[in-house]
């Protein structure tokens, strides 16, 4: 990944040379600062920690612009040259780029001369009282500068809230009643649910509008049942269009066979007419027979002769 853009007066990495070009200058031996401490993490932080993590990259816009943002977990953060890392259980940064190489010494942990600035956001997870999440580590992450620092407890551990949000004001935390993030775009909520085949409570992301933003496995599995959707909604355009192209053949035969009533009625009608007419005819020419009869009849007694008679 490419580095980050470094801030005005931050001289940054110099990406043509092997070490950073400031370190010197602060007498930093990069091989004197301890980066990893090989301390265990229990299984439920660590799921914990990767579903505060693996969402952002697999299905968050970021906040916004083209910005960039890093999210770790278990990673040292190095406020100052010579003080000890410490190491949230997540935190967030924006504006910043992971390091190439994240393979050497001098770019697996978060320094914050380097970078540029402190996290924006610290996420603790409470899973033994010796962390000192409550008091040392906020104290410390307000004096790093960190704007949010987040607790979560719920198994109530060391507070009786599940969850706690602090934003800084003054170089000191004030506790807030929402677990939104204006500035990041983001929130938290609790979340009864499955994650990685275990049920429980979890301390999940929301994006600036309250929508839970997804795993990438629920994103995949929302983008496979609107597939199936999208299918059975074709599908079923489909069927109404052969269903639609049935009744339109449907009608076109009535409306066949409606004419050939229409011009079989018209024939009967004109047939009925020809055998009135015929009829008529054959009326008049009956009456024209009578009367020509009842003309001779009459013709014929004048002349002394009555043909009923004969």
């Amino acid at each position: 990944m490419d580095s980050p853009t470094s801030p005005a007066g931050h001289s940054g990495l110099d990406p043509h040379a092997g070490e950073p070009a400031t370190w010197p200058e602060l007498g930093v031996d990069i091989e004197s600062l301890v980066t990893e401490d090989d301390e265990p993490v229990d299984m439920l932080s660590q799921k914990q920690q990767r579903l505060l993590t693996e969402p952002l990259y697999s299905s968050w816009a970021g906040p916004g612009g083209g910005r960039p943002f890093l999210a770790s977990a278990n990673v040292g953060v190095f406020p100052e040259p010579r003080n000890p890392a410490i190491v949230p259980d997540m935190f967030l940064s924006l504006d910043v780029r992971s390091r190439a190489h994240l393979w050497e010494t001098r770019h697996r942990s978060y320094f914050v001369w380097e970078f540029g600035k402190p996290p924006d956001l610290v996420v603790e997870i409470v899973s033994n009282p010796k962390g000192g999440e409550v008091e040392e580590k906020r104290q410390r992450y307000a004096g790093m500068g960190v704007r949010y620092y987040v607790i979560y407890d719920p198994w109530h551990v060391v507070m009786r809230d599940d969850v706690r949000a602090y934003c800084l004001s003054g170089g000191r935390y004030e506790r807030q009643a929402a677990l939104r993030f204006p500035e990041l775009g983001l929130g938290l909520v609790q979340w009864e649910g499955e994650f990685e085949d275990e049920r429980g409570p979890w301390l999940r992301w929301t994006d600036e509008h309250g929508a839970l933003i997804p795993t990438g496995k629920e994103k995949a599995a929302q983008a496979e049942q609107e597939r199936v959707r999208a299918e059975q909604a074709r599908q079923q355009a489909e069927q109404e269009l052969v269903r639609a192209e049935q009744e339109r053949r449907q009608a076109e035969q009535h409306r066949a066979r409606a004419e050939q009533e229409l011009v079989r009625a018209q024939q009967e009608r004109a047939q009925a007419e020809q055998e009135r007419r015929q009829a008529e005819q054959h009326r008049a020419r009956a009456e024209q027979e009578r009367r020509r009869a009842e003309r001779l009849e009459a013709l014929l007694r004048r002349t002394g002769f009555d043909p009923k008679q004969r």
